[in-house]
């Protein structure tokens, strides 16, 4: 796969030619709604066999190759030329294949009565994909008992599909994370033990192999409380043949407190068969526009995470998001920034005739429009290039795989990109 950023005066066509492939196939790759317009900036995932490099002045093969990883060597020999060729100024060469390495994938699905036959539909579209499929959610209640999620035939979509269901269970609460029902959860053992209970036989009707817990908003003083609720979840669910684990809020020390106090990353990398960490979210809703997962603070979670737990632990954490911020923007406001999938931000962008832009720092795809009362927008989203950062770091790093929130959001260009750099393993 290659990654090409549009330029100006380019065609779809045009693009085809200089790839030797036809524009079709990468209207349809990209899911193009209408292939006749594109614009400046975008981002385009070419569905060829490797990839390639236009010389830059002054380049040689040995200042390619270390730009991709590889040697003189190789590249002179797949490309028939000679190891000390001249290099012409806009020639292309053939770029070796990178060697994939085998992940895990973990995606969430969030079913609701009035989207479930679509949710279904996407399931069967990317079971594929996917390691686990974790169900969001299954909310304790404080007496220990749970409200379940429509799940329909999804669990066994996946289960057919050799793909694990995940049971995600949170503290949601009347639509908010709510910390005094942890609370009550972490320090009521007669509910606790209601509600392991009735996880392990919720688990073994519908079969789930994994139980996640999803606890956010916590409070800080309830840290330890949390750590022995989860010790005390391992001891009841492995006799029954089930894993465990968590989803991390975004830290980058342990000294971290508010509301993410509570979230020990050594205890629960000790605890728990795996973590994913929730990587997302410093552009959000109610935040100043800004990348929702800016690379160089992804960079700092993770770096703090590999020091606190096993990296054949972690799955690092993507959106499959970005955000519409409407001029004068939130908190001042007090009105949310809409939210949108990755396709959803380049449709918009092709509809106003606005160039794509690229934060070099943040590693992520912008642009600004005026809508038609003249008011500034500013859309933040993830594109092919933003998402091969995060796979260059998965590999960097070591990390056990990737994970996904949430199906439901479009964004084709991952997904061939996934495949592209990883083998997805199945359990």
């Amino acid at each position: 796969m290659q990654i090409h950023v549009v330029q100006a005066g380019q065609s779809l066509y045009g693009i085809g030619q200089a790839y030797g492939i036809a524009w079709e196939e990468i209207a349809k790759a990209n899911e193009l709604m209408e292939p006749s317009k594109i614009v400046v900036g975008q981002a385009l995932v070419i569905p060829v066999t490797g990839s390639y490099h236009w010389v830059q002045p002054g380049q040689s093969l040995y200042i390619i190759s270390r730009l991709y990883g590889t040697t003189v060597a190789e590249l002179a020999r797949i490309n028939g030329i000679a190891q000390n060729a001249i290099l012409l100024v806009g020639q292309r060469l053939s770029i070796p294949q990178r060697t994939k390495r085998a992940i895990e994938v973990l995606l969430y699905v969030e079913p609701r009565e009035q989207n479930l036959t679509e949710i279904t539909a996407e399931v069967k579209e990317r079971v594929d994909d996917l390691t686990y499929l974790a169900m969001f959610s299954y909310e304790a209640q404080r007496d220990g008992s749970l409200k379940s999620p429509p799940i329909g035939e999804i669990p066994q979509i996946a289960t057919d599909a050799g793909v694990l269901n995940a049971m995600v269970i949170s503290n949601l609460e009347n639509f908010a994370f709510s910390s005094e029902l942890a609370h009550v959860l972490f320090t009521d053992m007669t509910v606790q033990n209601r509600l392991f209970e009735k996880i392990v036989r919720t688990a073994k009707r519908v079969g789930y192999k994994d139980i996640h817990f999803d606890f956010e908003f916590l409070r800080p003083a309830d840290r330890e409380l949390y750590n022995s609720f989860l010790r005390n979840a391992k001891a009841r669910f492995k006799p029954a043949g089930l894993t465990i684990s968590t989803a991390l809020a975004p830290k980058t020390s342990a000294n971290v407190t508010g509301i993410y106090g509570a979230i020990d990353y050594k205890a629960h990398g000790e605890i728990c068969d795996f973590v994913t960490l929730m990587t997302y979210e410093w552009g959000y809703s109610y935040s100043a526009p800004q990348a929702v997962s800016p690379i160089n603070q992804v960079r700092r979670v993770v770096e703090f995470a590999v020091s606190q737990i096993p990296r054949e632990k972690i799955f690092l954490g993507q959106n499959l998001y970005g955000y519409d911020w409407k001029y004068p923007y939130p908190p001042e406001t007090g009105v949310a920034a809409r939210a949108l999938s990755p396709q959803q931000a380049v449709n918009l962008a092709i509809r106003q005739n606005a160039n794509i832009q690229y934060d070099p720092v943040a590693q992520a795809p912008f642009f600004l429009y005026w809508d038609n009362d003249g008011v500034r927008h500013d859309v933040w989203f993830e594109d092919a290039r933003s998402i091969q950062a995060k796979f260059n770091l998965l590999k960097e790093f070591n990390l056990r795989g990737m994970m996904y929130w949430k199906l439901g959001l479009a964004f084709p260009q991952n997904w061939l990109l996934l495949n592209d750099n990883f083998t997805i393993i199945k359990r």
